[in-house]
């Protein structure tokens, strides 16, 4: 357990890269019209801004959703779980120049509030984003978005509160080439600095 002393470690320097992990491994649907549909799997994405509300995706210029996401600056962020794990590496791996992900999936493409763009039925939440700038970085473009409109899945929302439990639809994460589910809660955000309460 930590102590708060030093401990010698031993470490060796690797070439630049990422290695910031876990991140969410989240299926990204665009286009206009049912022809030019697609969805692509995305892992290099994140939140920037609380408000307004921002976010990213990165995509390399030679990915085929790239010049729908151009063309259209819209796209949808669906959060996936364990149970579309299989679509999401498959998303990944095969072009929408050769297949109707959609179908081969069996996933369902539903109508956003705001957005042209798709967004995933099967997915618990649905995050329409506008994009307001593309910035080329090297090896991908950030595409920096506005959030316009958020739907979930109202089977994971408290009766009582009205709260949306994120944890309950087992999330899955991608972590240096693998996909993982959530494990066991071990704290919320400031639970460190908490007053325990007094039995008496």
């Amino acid at each position: 357990m930590f102590n708060g002393q030093s401990s010698m470690v031993n470490r060796v320097n690797w070439k630049p890269g990422t290695l910031i992990y876990p991140l969410p491994a989240v299926m990204v649907s665009c286009g206009s019209t049912p022809e030019e549909y697609n969805i692509i799997t995305i892992g290099w994405t994140g939140t920037l801004c609380t408000n307004p509300p921002m976010c990213y995706i990165s995509v390399r210029p030679e990915r085929y959703s790239y010049e729908i996401l151009k063309r259209n600056m819209e796209f949808v962020i669906n959060l996936t779980t364990e149970r579309l794990a299989k679509a999401t590496d498959w998303c990944g791996v095969r072009s929408g120049r050769d297949y109707n992900k959609f179908e081969e999936m069996h996933l369902t493409p539903g109508k956003c509030s705001v957005v042209s763009a798709p967004l995933i039925e099967e997915s618990p939440v649905n995050i329409e984003c506008r994009v307001k700038e593309v910035m080329s970085l090297g090896s991908h473009d950030m595409f920096i978005a506005e959030v316009v409109n958020v739907r979930v899945d109202s089977k994971y929302l408290d009766e009582e509160t009205g709260a949306f439990d994120m944890a309950s639809f087992d999330p899955l994460v991608y972590v240096h080439g693998g996909y993982y589910s959530l494990g066991e809660k071990i704290g919320k955000f400031g639970w460190s600095v908490e007053k325990k309460k007094s039995n008496l």
